[in-house]
C-alpha cells in the first residue's frame, strides 16, 4: 500500500528558496501533490472511529478535513520552515480523500504550483549537469500540467464523516454521521460547513464522561443543552445520543449564522435520527453581534457548548453576552474549546477568551455573580486532528461566580 499523503501546507517546500532545493526534494513534493489529486478517489466513506477504553487515546480521531479558510499559517513563499523532507515529517496518517475535498489545501497547492513554474528556469538551470537539468526540466513540465488540470476539475464534492466515540464500560459508543461541505472561498462565515479539530477532542471527552460534562441523564427534570457555532453539529449531536435514556426528554438546540451552514446542519441532525418524527436536535439562527432571544432561545439554558468560534477580536465578547443572558443561574455551565493558533491571520485569538472572561478567583466575593473562567485546561495536537496551522487546545469550564 503507498503511504498516506502529507497536507501541501506542511509540505511544499518554501518557494523563496527554490533555488537551493535539490531534485529529490521537489520531486517528492510533486509526487505527494500527485497523490492527493491525480489519483482516483477511494469508494469507501472513511470511517473514523477512537480506541474503546476510558483513558483518553494518544490518537484521538483521524480527522484532517477541515479546511482552514483564511486561519492557516502558511503563506506559501515567503515561509520560513526548515527544509526537511516527508519521512522527517512525523506521520500524522492523513487520508487522501480529506485531503482532496479539503478547499484551503487545494487553493494552496494550486498557488505553489503557479509560483513554481514562473521560477522554474532559475532551479533548471542551479546545476550543471545536464541530465539533471533534463530531469528537472520534466518535472516542471508535470507541475505545469498538474496545473492546468487543476483549472479543468469540477467543484469539489461534499464529504461523509463517519466518527466513533467510546464511552464508560456499561455503554455503547457513541455513533455520529456528518456531511462535510466544501467551504465557500469568499465568505469566511460559512467555516461551520465542516468538522473542526475542537469539536472533535470535545466530543470525544463529553462521551468519555458526560457526568464531568454535565450531561448525565438526570432522573427528576430535563436537561436543556445550547450550542453556539454548532457548524456540522457533532457536539449537539453527540450530546443527543448521550442523553438519550433519560427519563425526561432534553431539550437540545443547535444555532449558527449562515443560511448553507444551518441546511447542512439540519441534514445532519436528520442523518442520524432517521426514525424520529421530532429529531431531539432542533436547529436556529443566531447572530452573535444582533441576538434575538425568542421562542427556544427566550429560556435559559443548563449548559452551553462552543468550539472553535474565536476568530475575530469581538467575537468572545459577543458570545460572553450571549451566554450571559442564556446561561441559567448559578448551576449553568458554558464549556468551550479554541484552538491556539501560534501564527497566521488569527494569531493570539485564543487570548481574547481570558482577555473577556475573568478567572474565578480575581471576582470571587462580589456583590453581583459574573461569568468567570473556573478551569482551563491545555490540550496537545493529536495527530490527525486538526489543522496544520493549530499548535494545541485550550478547553475552558465557565460558570457563575
Amino acid at each position: 500500500m503507498a503511504p498516506r499523503p502529507f497536507p501541501p501546507t506542511t509540505s511544499l517546500p518554501p518557494l523563496a528558496r527554490l533555488p537551493s532545493c535539490t531534485f529529490a526534494q521537489i520531486s517528492q513534493a510533486i509526487d505527494n501533490l500527485h497523490a492527493i489529486y491525480c489519483c482516483p478517489p477511494t469508494r469507501l466513506r472513511p470511517r473514523i472511529a477512537l480506541p474503546g477504553r476510558k483513558t483518553l487515546p494518544k490518537h484521538l480521531i483521524h480527522d484532517i478535513s477541515v479546511p482552514d479558510s483564511g486561519y492557516a499559517s502558511a503563506e506559501g513563499e515567503d515561509g520560513d520552515e526548515e527544509d526537511c523532507t516527508l519521512e522527517e515529517m512525523e506521520d500524522p496518517t492523513y487520508d487522501p480523500d480529506i485531503l482532496r475535498s479539503d478547499s484551503f489545501e487545494r487553493e494552496y497547492a494550486i498557488r505553489w504550483l503557479t509560483g513554481f513554474t514562473a521560477r522554474s528556469d532559475a532551479w533548471v538551470c542551479a546545476t550543471d549537469e545536464e541530465a539533471e537539468m533534463d530531469a528537472r526540466a520534466a518535472l516542471v513540465d508535470t507541475a505545469a500540467a498538474m496545473l492546468g488540470a487543476f483549472a479543468g476539475k469540477e467543484e469539489e464534492e461534499d464529504i461523509t464523516r463517519i466518527f466513533t466515540f467510546p464511552t464508560g464500560p456499561a455503554s455503547a459508543a457513541v455513533h455520529v454521521e456528518l456531511n462535510d461541505a466544501p467551504l465557500l472561498s469568499d465568505d469566511h462565515t460559512s467555516v461551520g460547513l465542516q468538522s473542526w479539530g475542537s469539536s472533535i477532542l470535545l466530543a470525544e471527552r463529553m462521551c468519555l464522561d458526560p457526568a464531568a460534562f454535565d450531561l448525565a441523564p438526570s432522573p427528576n427534570s430535563a436537561l436543556r443543552v445550547l450550542e453556539l457555532g454548532a457548524g456540522t453539529g457533532l457536539l449537539s449531536i453527540a450530546a443527543a445520543k448521550l442523553l438519550a435514556s433519560t427519563s425526561f426528554r432534553p431539550t437540545l438546540l443547535a444555532t449558527d449564522y449562515h443560511p448553507l451552514v444551518l441546511a447542512n446542519l439540519r441534514a445532519n441532525v436528520m442523518t442520524n435520527f432517521p426514525a424520529s418524527t421530532a429529531p431531539p436536535v432542533d436547529v436556529l439562527p443566531l447572530d452573535w453581534q444582533c441576538p434575538v432571544y425568542e421562542g427556544p432561545l427566550s429560556n435559559q439554558f443548563d449548559v452551553v457548548l462552543a468550539a472553535d468560534v474565536v476568530y475575530h477580536p469581538e467575537h468572545a465578547q459577543w458570545i460572553k453576552t450571549c451566554v450571559e443572558h442564556l446561561l441559567v443561574a448559578e448551576r449553568g455551565v458554558f464549556w468551550l474549546i479554541i484552538p491556539i493558533r501560534p501564527t497566521g491571520r488569527h494569531e493570539g485569538m485564543c487570548n481574547t477568551v481570558e482577555a473577556v472572561f475573568p478567572c474565578a478567583a480575581d471576582v470571587m466575593g462580589r456583590e453581583q455573580p459574573e461569568l468567570a473562567i473556573l478551569t482551563m485546561e491545555g490540550l496537545n495536537k493529536h495527530n490527525g486532528v486538526g489543522r496544520a496551522d493549530e499548535g494545541g487546545y485550550r478547553l475552558y469550564k465557565i460558570g457563575w461566580v
